[in-house]
This record gives structure tokens, C-alpha cells and sequence, in this order.
């Protein structure tokens, strides 16, 4: 990396470097090179990545030029039969969407490419490369800050601008695996309060993904620590992120010892059936990263949440979290009580695991981890995980020894409130063991029907 930064240093460089790198590489493209004049200029976070050797299979390309923009896109997507979005008219921003990654093209702001460069956000997204003549832009000196592998503002103007970038830092400093210079991280603290103006999607998804690998939990704490998280999760505390922390180590325990179950706490949080979930495929699991739509995610959230679930929702609903999502989160907190009872000595009774998984139906998952990160020893989980997993468990998925239809059929009574108490205490006693047939099940019905009709 030293020769590399030494070759780019400057703002005039003619020299080229290896394009190995994919996103440099117009050969690694979703279209040809031709169609872009010799003044467009690769930059950001694509240019970053290919210098720091970090590739991607699905591209995320991002251009300027100074003028043609939204013509020059059109014709790309027209050509190609991408997808074509005009994302901002006024500023000249559109995106061609390929079956293989996105490619954005943008009117440089002022009056030079420099001057574009000058007005982002840190200096190392502000290195701009031209794919016709190999050529490499570096104002800032961020090929500096790659190799000292530093997140480093621009300048605290461009932070104030869109306060997003406060978060932002954090988030780039854990993917990247950089650390936070201490210029810029003295400015975020004194602009924390500003990020309360944006969009509460934006700063989702930036909590998003601090909150779906491990590697983001230390620059959680922190953003945190630094005063920027305050406004939008005002009811998290020191120890909420010691519960995160808990979190990933227990992962790692699970990881170890459980794995059926730690692939389905990655899988992607769906509430339909709960034996699904412990199925799911590390491919589900990738394409839940980033998102809240994950159990282990899930989980996490929950520690920052208060304790009673309706207020927990309203600051969900705040950050525009989806009903999926708040449900899950809500749920968590709602049923962890009974997997962290007073007396830890006393073990849930089969009719209280039953009702237990009756209610908490998917969410299992999400629950069990943060009970363990609360200090639920594993061998207190590990019954309950076995029943999870075994999609037959009849206290853990209950299915039906038989229907309502069935009980009309068999006792001669009609439809009604009646049915659905039978069934549930068909279900019950087939969880408790007292039955396991369907003929069993009528019997049963026929001596509580006396007592339920009346």
C-alpha cells in the first residue's frame, strides 16, 4: 500500500496503477467505457474500495461529470434495457439499475471537479478517478488517509450540511475497519444534536447496519458515547450496549455448540412458520445484512429499546421501522421476562412452555439470545432451542390433532366460541403429554364439552 499511496499522492497524476482492482476495471462493468466522455470521473466509495483491495459482486459505481448527465444515463439504460431512475432533477442525479450492480451519474458541484471533491464528506470518499486516461484525482490527500486508515472529515461545513454524515463516520469506520480521527470526531460530538433533523429512514438504515455484524458494536458504543445516538434512541443506557456486547459473544457460543440454531438467528425475520426460520440458508442469512429483518438484529435493537413494549413501538414507529419489524422487537421484550424469571431454579412447566411458545411463535430465536446475554446459562436454553428446532415438538409448534370440522362432525354441535376452547385444550393437553391421538383428542372434547357449554 506505500508505493501505492506514494504513486498517488498529489492532485495531477498521470502515472496509472494496476486496474486489478474491479470497480477501476471498465472491463468489470455492466457497460462499455464508451459511453462516457473523457471528463467523467469515478468517485467515492467505489474508488476507496478498489484502492483498498475490497471487491464486491454486485457493483456500486458512482460518476460525475460536468454536464450531459441525465442524457448520457438515459442512453446507457436505453442501450442496455436497465432500469433508469431519475433521483434528482434539479441537481441532475440519475441511476442506471443492472442486473449486476447500480451506476450513478451526477453533475459535479462547482466549478471543477476539485471543487466537487471539496464538498464531501471524508477525504477518503474524495478521490476521483478518469477510467479514459488512468488517471487519479487526490486533493485531499485521502490515499494518505487510506493507508494511515483514517476516517477524516472534509471539513465541519459538509458535516453540518447533512448531519447523516455524523452517523455515517461510525458506520464507515466499522466497515472499513478504520479508526475516527480525533479532529473530526471532536466536531461530530459538538454537531450530534443536529442528526435529529434527518430523515428518519436514513439514520435507520445507518443504525441498521452498526447493528448487524459484531464489528459494528464497539463504533454503536461509541456514537453513542459521543451524544449522536440520544435523540432517536433516547431510552439507551451503558447497558444497553453491554447487552449488545453480550450478544455477540453469545453468538459465538451458539456458533459453537448450537449451529442449526445460529445459522436461524441470521435468517431473515419472518413470522409465518418458526421451523423455517431455523432452516433458512447462509444465503437468506447475507441478504438480511444491513437490514433490521434478522433475529440477531432484532435482538440488538431490543437492548436499546425501553422495557415496556408499547413505548418501545412508539420509537420504532418514530424511526419508520416496518410492522414486521416492530412487532418482533415488541415481542422480545414482551415474553423475555419469563425466560428470566426471579428464580432462575425453577424450570417453565410444560403448560408454561407451552403458552410461552404459543405467544412468542418465531421470535424465539431473538428471545432466547437475549435471555443468554442477560446471563440465562446455555443449559437453561438448550431445552427450549431442542423444541424449536423439531418442527414435530408439539409444545413448540403446535399442530392440530384434529379440526374444528371434526368436532362437529363427531359431537353434533355447531359452529361457534365452543370449537375454538375445544381445540385449545386439545392443544394443551396434547403439550402436556395427557394425549396423542386423534381419537384421544374427540374423547377429550366429549368430557369438556359439558363443562365449556356452560
Amino acid at each position: 500500500m506505500l508505493e501505492l499511496t506514494q504513486l498517488l499522492y498529489g492532485l495531477d497524476l498521470q502515472k496509472t496503477v494496476s486496474t486489478e482492482f474491479s470497480a477501476l476495471s471498465p472491463q468489470s462493468w455492466p457497460f462499455s467505457l464508451d459511453w462516457l466522455p473523457p471528463s467523467a470521473f469515478l468517485v467515492g466509495g467505489s474508488v476507496r474500495d478498489a484502492l483498498l483491495g475490497r471487491h464486491s459482486e454486485y457493483l456500486d459505481l458512482d460518476f460525475v461529470l460536468p454536464d450531459g448527465v441525465v442524457d448520457i444515463a438515459r442512453a446507457i439504460a436505453r442501450h442496455y434495457k436497465a432500469g433508469f431512475v431519475l433521483l434528482d432533477a434539479e441537481r441532475q442525479i440519475a441511476r442506471v439499475v443492472f442486473a449486476q450492480g447500480t451506476a450513478d451519474f451526477a453533475q459535479q458541484v462547482g466549478t471543477s471537479l476539485e471543487a466537487d471533491l471539496w464538498r464531501r464528506d471524508f477525504t477518503v470518499n474524495a478521490i476521483a478517478y478518469n477510467p479514459q486516461l488512468d488517471r487519479f484525482v487526490d486533493p485531499l490527500q485521502g490515499c494518505a488517509d487510506i493507508e494511515k486508515r483514517l476516517i477524516r472529515m472534509v471539513s465541519a461545513e459538509n458535516l453540518a450540511e447533512d448531519p447523516l454524515r455524523l452517523l455515517r463516520a461510525y458506520r464507515q469506520a466499522a466497515q472499513l475497519g478504520f479508526s475516527l480521527e480525533p479532529a473530526t470526531q471532536t466536531v461530530i460530538r459538538s454537531l450530534a444534536g443536529s442528526l435529529r433533523h434527518i430523515a428518519a429512514e436514513r439514520v435507520q438504515s445507518e443504525l441498521n447496519y452498526l447493528l448487524s455484524t459484531e464489528k459494528g458494536t464497539p463504533w454503536l458504543t461509541q456514537a453513542w458515547a459521543d451524544g449522536v445516538l440520544q435523540d432517536w434512541l433516547p431510552a439507551a443506557t451503558e447497558r444497553s450496549f453491554e447487552l449488545i456486547s453480550a450478544i455477540d459473544r453469545v453468538t459465538v457460543l451458539l456458533q459453537e455448540t448450537q449451529l442449526a440454531f445460529a445459522k436461524g438467528l441470521a435468517s431473515p425475520n419472518r413470522l409465518g412458520s418458526p421451523g423455517a426460520e431455523a432452516a433458512a440458508t447462509p444465503t437468506d442469512a447475507a441478504k438480511a445484512s444491513g437490514s433490521a429483518r434478522n433475529w440477531l438484529i432484532t435482538a440488538k435493537l431490543a437492548c436499546l429499546l425501553p422495557a415496556d413494549p408499547a413505548a418501545a413501538e412508539l420509537q420504532l414507529r418514530r424511526l419508520k421501522y416496518s410492522r414486521t419489524e416492530i412487532h418482533s422487537a415488541s415481542t422480545v421484550l414482551r415474553y423475555l421476562p419469563q425466560l428470566c424469571p426471579a428464580d432462575p431454579a425453577e424450570p417453565l412447566s410444560l403448560r408454561s412452555q407451552y403458552f410461552f411458545f404459543q405467544g412468542v411463535g418465531a421470535v424465539f430465536p431473538a428471545v432466547a439470545v437475549m435471555a443468554m446475554a442477560q446471563g440465562v446459562s446455555l443449559a437453561a436454553i438448550a431445552p427450549l432451542i431442542e423444541r424449536f428446532l423439531d418442527p414435530t415438538d408439539p409444545v413448540a409448534h403446535a399442530t392440530p390433532l384434529v379440526t374444528g370440522q371434526d368436532l362437529m362432525t363427531r359431537l353434533q354441535i355447531p359452529a361457534g366460541p365452543v370449537i375454538g376452547k375445544l381445540l385449545a385444550a386439545i392443544q394443551l393437553a396434547r403439550a402436556e403429554g395427557q394425549i396423542f391421538t386423534p381419537e384421544e383428542a374427540i374423547q377429550l372434547a366429549a368430557r369438556l364439552l359439558p363443562e365449556i357449554n356452560v
